[in-house]
């Protein structure tokens, strides 16, 4: 089995704006001066040689003023719409966290509690000693291994042939915790001492979701956020299926082991899977924000960075990913989200995400006067930061 997903590209926007990677765009010089030079935006997403995208869809608010764009697809040739769909990978993290941060409110879930109270024998006692709370699930503080931790690499045709397949949260647990050809993992670090990106630790909160409310995840994430959002253009996967993103959609590509391109818009994938578009994830973050999802205690705990008893952020695990400056190697992750720093010392909030064939990222401020959404297709590797994140992110914030 595959690992169900891949780390994201954590400093999509920020490491953009620090380092400087191309220059800002200039403003018109007639009229009034706009917030978003459209032109330039148009350029920053066209695909160049070595970005490894096929194409790519975005959008940007800037103190009133939209933006949207795409371009591609360099391999066929066809002609992409901003309308169109792709898979977002971890942005549905932002998601799992909303559904426990309601059942707190709803007083169904304790975040402080923990997850062997909630979910007794999932975690081996033998391995996992101390209590991991429902918050550290969330904030990425609970030093859980990562997705089918020390499991062999597949090839690149077993990757794609793999990718059709459908997994449950239980079998991603299963297959994690207590493997049958290798030695189950234990705890990476102690809970609540460091903080460490880690998605199994959402596998489990999908888990909890499911066992708290005795429905499908796909169910509550319908019900409680893509419904009363109006999220119309957004699908979760379907149980023991794979399927197409619907079209218009945005092709992503894997090389086989004979280097030929496959797009691999057709895939099985998690419960907490989804297709959107950047309309949708922009109504997503918009309403996330603005309270239409979540009462303010719950959405206090959106932008809150998790801190030790020396009321310090924890420092990230390895002491790289989180932050750049002087907040380099402390957490930079909350419930749900990352911060992301601009030059003048603002925030930005939101999430990336990453699936086979496909890199995405939604970005605010909290006052929602900045906001940018954007997918990239791929066409050939992507390590880190995309640089067309970057290029999208100088000419809507770099100055």
């Amino acid at each position: 089995m595959r690992r169900a997903t891949r780390r994201s590209s954590f400093l999509a926007l920020s490491a953009a704006l620090a380092f400087g990677a191309v220059a800002p765009a200039q403003a018109a010089t007639a009229g009034p001066t706009p917030e978003l030079d459209r032109a330039a935006l148009r350029s920053t997403i066209v695909p160049r040689p070595g970005d490894g995208a096929a194409g790519v869809v975005a959008e940007v608010h800037k103190n009133g003023e939209t933006w949207r764009g795409a371009a591609g697809d360099v391999v066929t040739g066809r002609h992409l719409s901003p309308r169109a769909h792709f898979r977002i990978g971890s942005i549905t993290k932002p998601m799992e966290a909303v559904i426990l941060l309601q059942l707190s409110a709803e007083g169904r879930v304790d975040l402080d509690e923990s997850v062997q109270h909630y979910l007794p024998g999932l975690l081996p006692e033998d391995r996992f000693k101390e209590p991991i709370s429902v918050r550290q699930l969330l904030n990425h503080t609970s030093g859980l291994p990562q997705d089918l931790e020390g499991a062999p690499a597949a090839t690149p045709d077993e990757e794609i042939e793999q990718l059709l397949g459908y997994v449950t949260f239980d079998e991603v647990i299963r297959e994690t915790l207590r493997p049958e050809s290798r030695p189950g993992p234990g705890p990476r670090f102690s809970p609540g001492t460091r903080q460490e990106y880690n998605s199994f630790g959402y596998r489990i909160a999908g888990k909890l979701i499911e066992e708290i409310t005795g429905h499908s995840y796909q169910y509550e994430a319908t019900t409680r956020i893509l419904k009363p959002l109006k999220m119309r253009d957004t699908r979760a996967a379907v149980p023991n299926r794979s399927t197409p993103v619907p079209r218009p959609y945005l092709p992503g590509y894997l090389a086989n082991s004979g280097g030929d391109l496959v797009d691999v818009n057709v895939q099985g994938g998690l419960p907490a899977s989804m297709t959107s578009t950047t309309a949708d994830l922009d109504r997503f973050i918009s309403g996330l924000f603005d309270g239409r999802l979540l009462p303010p205690a719950q959405t206090a705990e959106l932008f809150a960075i998790p801190k030790g008893i020396d009321g310090k952020p924890l420092p990230y695990a390895d002491g790289s990913h989180c932050n750049i400056g002087p907040g380099k190697g402390t957490a930079c992750f909350s419930v749900g989200l990352m911060s992301t720093p601009l030059p003048n010392g603002s925030l930005l909030w939101g999430k990336t995400g990453s699936d086979p064939g496909y890199r995405s990222g939604v970005f605010a401020s909290r006052d929602l006067n900045l906001r940018a959404v954007y997918a990239v297709g791929t066409a050939g590797p992507i390590d880190g930061v995309p640089a067309v994140a970057q290029r999208l992110a100088l000419a809507a914030f770099g100055s």
